[in-house]
């Protein structure tokens, strides 16, 4: 399983555990493209706080940011969370054969390893 700390996991998990940036990031994968101001129209906080939570997400990858005449506009970037769901699954999956070798042993009355 890869290690969290030398990829950018750890940046996609620190910008996805604020629920505004979660809901920037749905708004994003609904609309595919947004400016900050269309975006704060869905979000119950200002513009400028909005503009924050972007450049965040942008730092982890999760967006792209490109001006478009006066406007700058905010793609998401879903290869960036497929690596964070892969490496979510791997631990998942970790688990999931832990616990059932814990079953097994229970079942079997012996200790698990």
């Amino acid at each position: 399983m890869p290690d969290p700390a030398d990829s950018a996991v750890g940046a996609v998990l620190a910008a996805l555990a604020d629920p505004t940036r979660r809901l920037l990031l749905g708004s994003l994968a609904e609309l595919g493209r947004a400016s900050a101001t269309t975006l704060a129209g869905r979000v119950p906080v200002s513009r400028q706080a909005v503009v924050k939570q972007l450049q965040i997400l942008e730092t982890a990858g999760l967006v792209d940011a490109a001006r478009a005449g006066r406007e700058v506009l905010y793609t998401p970037r879903p290869e960036t969370l497929d690596g964070s769901a892969r490496w979510l699954a791997e631990l998942a999956d970790a688990w999931d054969r832990r616990l059932g070798a814990v079953k097994r042993a229970a079942e079997e009355g012996r200790p698990s390893r």
